[in-house]
């Protein structure tokens, strides 16, 4: 079966995990720095403007972090889904995980998003790959710093074809489903780019090369 790709933010939850990560920090007292929230809704609309650099995203995300082991901060991000996330990922989305399950289909979830709350969110839609953005550890802490190439932009291709290479999958007939424009890269990379919950970038591509287009929706209780 052909590989179906997912982003995350965005496309599978209707959200942003990392900012909602960032509140979850400053509820649980994690976060000293009162303009901690102020500071990442900046740095976020650099990332919306193509204009991010993801490593000083992810340096500033970790530094409230810096004094717990990695086991704690996996436990963390368990934590978050089940307070946090449960809520914002699309009924859509979990029906039609669950279908390309079903049918046999390889699922892989590829995000600009730290590994570790990736892998978390993951867990909750049954997804076992996933490719998030990986942190150097120094005696079982993550640094902040990224380890090897980050999952983002230009980067989610490179990550994809080790990825592909390490697990000898191919990317024939794959899909890639994603809402952003800077997964461009990606979605020209695949047979069937899927542009869903698109911002207005790529919406406008989309309807210019005419790709398959989808708009999810939350029931208003889900919120």
């Amino acid at each position: 079966m052909p590989l179906r790709i997912f982003d995350l933010d965005e496309t599978l939850v209707r959200c942003d995990s990392s900012s909602l990560f960032c509140e979850y920090l400053v509820e649980r007292n994690l976060v000293e720095d009162a303009a901690y929230l102020t500071k990442e809704r900046q740095l976020m609309e650099l990332y919306s403007n193509q204009k991010l650099q993801i490593d000083d995203y992810i340096k500033f995300q970790i530094a409230p972090l810096a004094m717990l082991k990695k086991a704690e901060i996996e436990q963390l991000a368990v934590e978050f889904v089940a307070a946090k996330m449960r809520q914002w990922i699309y009924p859509e989305a979990r029906e039609l995980l669950r279908e390309l399950s079903l049918q046999g289909h390889r699922i892989v979830i590829i995000s600009a998003t730290v590994a570790f709350i990736v892998r978390a969110i993951a867990k909750e839609l049954g997804v076992e790959d996933v490719i998030g953005i990986d942190l150097q550890e120094v005696n079982g802490q993550y640094t902040g710093a990224i380890k090897g190439v980050p999952s983002y932009r230009e980067g989610k291709v490179t990550r994809l074809q080790q990825w592909l290479q390490e697990h000898r999958q191919s990317l024939t007939q794959a899909h890639f489903y994603s809402d952003s424009i800077n997964d461009l890269p990606l979605l020209e990379l695949v047979d069937t780019p899927v542009v869903t919950n698109p911002d207005t970038g790529l919406a406008k591509i989309a309807n210019e090369r005419n790709w398959q287009l989808l708009n999810w929706q939350l029931v208003p209780s889900s919120v």
